[in-house]
């Protein structure tokens, strides 16, 4: 019956799944790595050059946005030389 009792035991407290600051912990890991594989870092603040991914906890993920060369028409570039 002691057997059956903790065994009873066992099976409640391992089905209940994580603790909610495991969790949380677990999940911010997450971001943080996520945030990683874009090449973005989580920090207080984003500079002017960088947007906002997602938030890593409290923090936001700053991704460098991406220069994009402007393109010159080829038509426009020869109306205007003649």
């Amino acid at each position: 019956m002691k057997i059956l009792c903790i065994f009873l035991t066992f099976v409640f407290t391992v089905s209940s799944g994580p603790s909610v600051p495991q969790k949380n912990t677990r999940e911010v890991a997450e971001r943080k790595r996520e945030c990683q594989l874009v090449r973005g870092a989580c920090k207080p603040e984003c500079n002017s050059w960088e947007y906002v991914f997602y938030y890593c906890g409290v923090n936001p993920c700053c991704v460098v946005r991406e220069y994009k060369k402007p393109i010159i028409n080829k038509i426009t570039a020869k109306l205007h030389q003649k």
